[in-house]
């Protein structure tokens, strides 16, 4: 029996695939197997002899009090900056709506934190809240307030630096949100208009339901990328005072270039990413559920 050939018109999807397909597996899926398996040892950056200790590192992890409080903080920053970033975004999205020519200047200004990097804009705010120099101690000493150093501050930089990551990404889900917004159809507020609802009843009952998958998506990606945060902490704090306000990847990051323990780092990284893959499932599942519910 001859062979039959395979029609191009059934290759040429997957040669189209291929590329994104490598590029996961090159940026994604290696590093993380890599991760794992670094895990394994004890090895140091300036790449001695590694040396194969099991679990060991997985184990040293659950008595390290320094893992459990970057642990704490992240969780924490999680907390404050996700329903903060949503809720501010939801509510200026609806309010901005409308195209006029006036939204759309103001949707364009709050979007260009976005296209800026996160370590030019740790070191703009760390500038502007200068204990000495900055903008906004200035104005607190003319309004009578003693010099306090906002970024100095065990109880106070914390969420200072929360502020600056919201100021930061805030751009991203107003966008992403206004899109969802203009997509209602308009059909459905006149009829609640008949209905004599009002602004706030409209919102509710019609805007959130409505969008409540760009919702969710937006609450994952926030989450993921707090439990993440990395680069607004390292160049304003660097994890301090006290390590206040160091996360678990600055904590990873301390571990494998400060302290040169490549393994242990990588046991760390590879405990966030079950964190984030637990928490992901969660709410995906959770989302499934909802659409299902409508």
């Amino acid at each position: 029996m001859a062979n039959k050939k395979i029609p191009r018109t059934a290759i040429m999807p997957y040669l189209f695939v291929a590329p994104v397909l490598i590029l996961l597996f090159v940026f994604n899926i290696l590093p993380l197997l890599s991760a794992f398996i670094i895990s394994l040892f004890d090895i140091s950056i300036t790449l001695g002899q590694p040396k194969f200790i099991g679990l060991e590192n997985f184990i040293e992890i659950i008595g390290d009090s320094r893992f459990w409080n970057s642990l704490k903080i992240t969780l924490k920053w999680t907390a404050v900056e996700v329903p903060l970033q949503v809720i501010l975004a939801l509510i200026l999205s609806a309010a901005l709506t409308d195209n006029s020519l006036f939204n759309r200047i103001i949707r364009g200004i709050y979007f260009l934190p976005i296209i800026c990097s996160a370590t030019v804009v740790g070191i703009m705010w760390k500038l502007i809240l200068h204990s000495n120099i900055g903008y906004i101690s200035y104005l607190l000493r003319l309004l009578g307030f003693e010099n306090i150093n906002l970024m100095n501050s065990p109880t106070v930089t914390f969420y200072v630096i929360v502020f600056m990551s919201i100021w930061k990404t805030f751009g991203i889900s107003v966008t992403i949100f206004v899109s969802a917004m203009q997509s209602v159809p308009k059909s459905l507020y006149e009829a609640a208009e008949l209905d004599n609802a009002g602004k706030i009843r409209q919102f509710f009952s019609i805007t959130l339901p409505y969008i409540s998958p760009t919702l969710w998506f937006i609450i994952m990606t926030r989450l993921i990328s707090s439990l993440q945060v990395f680069d607004i902490v390292y160049t304003t704090t660097g994890g301090g005072p006290n390590f206040t306000t160091e996360t678990l990847v600055t904590y990873i990051y301390t571990r494998a270039f400060e302290v040169y323990r490549m393994g242990y780092a990588s046991a760390v990284s590879v405990c966030l990413f079950f964190i984030i893959l637990i928490i992901t499932v969660i709410l995906y599942s959770r989302m499934l559920k909802q659409e299902k519910e409508y």
